[in-house]
């Protein structure tokens, strides 16, 4: 055994003695909670454990973190491969109402969640756990009416053997590179089967949204015996192609919500200027010490990604500037709502591993800022930069304390060529499971030309392209988008 796989079996040995017995079943590689009950729903806490590296008969495991979600409501769920209506944005209550099955409801409800099939929701990202929900809400609410809902914490998220600086601190930036490499849509498609395979299913359905449709579609190119259907929302990844073109597509769409988001706010062009003179002066220091740069407010076009949200820039601007004895300076309130936009304490998988969720055959080499040089309204050094979107700079790796122990490993990333292929596009074009996507027209964090283009792609995909939602449809009416897309992947 060499230095970088003794490091990490350590590792994961050190996770392993970790392992908690829960208060109702225990296996081996499987560990359940008693189950919890919140408003409308239990929650019942699964522990597995995977191998690190699935290729690996000797792979030491790490812990993989799960939660299902049972609805509490006497429901039986629908039919679901019954009929159902293909209306506009408006009939989703119709759809559900054409989706129930006759009553056929027992009073033993457990008896009921039982014979519900399963569900796995693939979260967005990558390196953000699944979704914490104290009350059942919104499309997990719509989901629950016909499936067990298990939110997957993926590979080093959440509760699931998470990747920060901690972590890795004893391994060597070489180690640390080699360990992420294995955090990537198609280790956790592998960690699914397991899953599946654990849980005694022959087949389970899937939801991704964002990042967890690419992982959909690596499960659907690997393990398609595996799923009944697939559905995805903003997340039809590019199959082919360097992330160059994936970074071209964002920049411009970028540059189009900008323009969208100052038209309705025509007066924070002004105080976004005066922002950017006030942190250019360099006396504009953050809570932690760390001086306030142009690209952390740059970074505040992250809320630009949905509905949701673009109407908190404004009023985050509103309150952005002060009038001192000491001149124009940046609100305390406004600093610190820049300092955790600009951070990834809570997601550093997120900064560490994102261009490489494109990378197939090729190294990405920082394209996001190899890009930059082909779009000058971007540049920080321009007179009014325009807000970026999902990209990742090295500057981060610089300015972030989170990130500066894995800048060297964050280097080699960025510039590993021998990346597996994520997808089997020819399966694909033969694919026969149901498949329904949303695509988002005007989504600035998943290209819609590129989507279209993959779903043209996968045989027998059903596809939802709609301006009323952007990247973050599911938070904004997230049980009539499941429900029409549910709808969509029918048996005729």
């Amino acid at each position: 055994m060499n230095h970088e796989q003794s490091a990490i079996t350590s590792h994961a040995a050190g996770i392993n003695r970790a392992l908690t017995v829960g208060a109702s079943s225990v296996s081996r590689s499987h560990v359940v909670d008693a189950p919890i009950v919140l408003r409308g729903m239990t929650a019942t806490s699964h522990r597995f454990h995977v191998p690190l590296v699935h290729s690996d008969a000797s792979s030491p495991s790490i812990e993989i973190f799960a939660r299902e979600i049972n609805s509490l409501e006497d429901t039986d769920g629908y039919d679901i491969d019954g009929e159902v209506s293909q209306g506009d944005d408006n009939q989703a209550e119709d759809n559900r109402a054409t989706y129930q099955a006759e009553d056929n409801r027992t009073t033993d409800q457990a008896s009921t969640t039982r014979t519900k099939p399963w569900l796995l929701y693939l979260q967005g990202g990558p390196g953000f756990g699944a979704p914490r929900l104290s009350s059942l809400s919104g499309w997990l609410k719509e989901a629950t009416r016909t499936f067990r809902v298990l939110l997957l914490d993926q590979r080093g998220t959440g509760l699931s053997t998470p990747i920060n600086h901690q972590v890795l601190a004893g391994m060597a930036p070489d180690e640390q590179a080699d360990y992420l490499t294995h955090f990537r849509a198609d280790s956790i498609v592998r960690d699914a089967e397991l899953i599946r395979s654990t849980l005694g299913l022959k087949s389970w359905s899937i939801f991704g949204q964002s990042f967890g449709g690419f992982c959909a579609l690596s499960y659907l190119s690997t393990f398609p015996e595996s799923l009944d259907r697939a559905i995805i929302t903003g997340g039809l990844a590019p199959l082919h192609g360097s992330a160059d073109r994936v970074y071209r597509a964002t920049y411009a769409r970028m540059r189009a919500r900008n323009v969208e988001y100052f038209a309705k706010y025509p007066a924070d062009r002004e105080i976004l200027n005066q922002v950017l003179e006030c942190v250019r002066r360099g006396d504009q220091i953050f809570s932690d010490g760390r001086n306030v740069s142009v690209g952390a407010v740059q970074m505040l076009g992250m809320f630009l990604g949905g509905n949701t949200r673009i109407d908190q820039l404004h009023f985050h601007l509103e309150g952005a500037l002060l009038t001192t004895a000491e001149g124009t300076q940046l609100s305390d309130s406004f600093k610190e709502t820049l300092r955790q936009q600009a951070s990834f304490a809570s997601a550093p998988l997120y900064a560490v591993m994102h261009e490489s969720i494109y990378a197939q055959g090729e190294a990405t080499q920082w394209a996001a800022n190899r890009v930059l040089a082909e779009n000058p309204d971007f540049d920080p050094f321009s007179p009014e930069p325009l807000l970026t979107g999902e990209m990742i700079f090295p500057w981060h790796f610089t300015e972030d304390p989170a990130l500066r122990p894995l800048k060297e490993a964050a280097e080699r990333i960025a510039n590993k060529a021998d990346w597996p292929q994520l997808y089997d596009v020819e399966r694909l074009k033969t694919n026969q499971v149901p498949v329904a996507a949303a695509v988002y027209s005007h989504d600035v964090y998943v290209d819609r030309d590129l989507s279209l283009e993959t779903a043209q792609s996968v045989q027998g995909l059903r596809g939802w392209e709609t301006s009323k939602f952007h990247h973050d449809g599911i938070s904004d009416d997230g049980a009539a988008i499941f429900a029409r897309l549910l709808g969509m992947t029918r048996v005729d």
